[in-house]
């Protein structure tokens, strides 16, 4: 059967490629975070990032955020909005941990990762979602961990929070991707940041030990996936989780 090469009307509108899109980070002052903004920053996009306390990476726009109040997450859009247009480009990063096990996890253990983690980046989707909706096209990239998949002891919360995000994700994709609006998820897995460097070099060994690369993942390398995700390149993906964990999840 041979192949047409026109344009059906089911293909998505051509997507500005070498315009500075409009990229909101959460999360994006330190870690990963950070290294993602960073990326998009070198490709010449324009960047806002979110933050409790400021440190956004230099040429960023460092917008004051609390992702557990839905009021903060619309003002920071309007604020991003104002200064670079609607957003194109939302990385939903910006997570905390509690951890403990399930015995000693407290009610508030485990209300506060839920309504960071999940419930903040559905308040950043939905928000998002309305302006992209406008201009249809526009990408959400959910950065999840690849103890969603394998569970992790002490850490059902967090687990829990980050395994919705694929449920938050796949939903997404069906509902938007008619408008060209693609949702995908990135779950890191042992990544250098100053958390893991702060561990005993014993402890570090024991973790690379599991990771069939031998190795912690570098910030940059999950930033490169996720401005793969937001590339032209990517648009045909929607509703995948990417594994950035140097196989330790494969299976799962």
């Amino acid at each position: 059967m041979s192949q047409s090469t026109q344009t059906s009307p089911s293909q998505p509108s051509s997507e500005p490629t070498s315009e500075p899109r409009s990229v909101l980070v959460t999360g994006g002052n330190r870690g990963i975070g950070r290294a993602i903004a960073e990326a998009f920053l070198a490709q010449g996009d324009k960047v806002a990032v979110t933050t409790r306390s400021g440190g956004a990476p230099e040429g960023a726009l460092d917008v004051r955020c609390d992702v557990t109040d839905a009021a903060a997450v619309d003002a920071a859009f309007a604020e991003v909005e104002a200064a670079h247009g609607p957003v194109e480009v939302l990385v939903a990063n910006a997570g905390i941990t509690s951890d403990t096990l399930l015995l000693r996890m407290s009610e508030d253990d485990w209300t506060s990762v839920i309504d960071t983690n999940l419930t903040g980046s559905f308040r950043l989707a939905k928000r998002a979602a309305k302006g992209m909706l406008r201009l249809r096209r526009g990408r959400i990239i959910l950065i999840s961990s690849v103890v969603a998949t394998l569970g992790s002891p002490g850490q059902v919360n967090y687990a829990a929070s980050k395994a919705g995000l694929i449920g938050v994700a796949r939903s997404l994709a069906r509902e938007l991707g008619s408008r060209s609006i693609t949702t995908n998820v990135v779950a890191p897995g042992f990544i250098e940041t100053d958390m893991t460097a702060s561990l005993p070099a014993e402890q570090q060994a024991e973790y690379a030990a599991r990771i069939p690369l031998g190795r912690l993942g570098a910030a940059e390398e999950v930033a490169g996936t996720v401005t793969w995700l937001a590339g032209p390149a990517a648009a045909y993906v929607t509703g995948a989780v990417i594994p950035v964990d140097g196989g330790l999840g494969m299976g799962h």
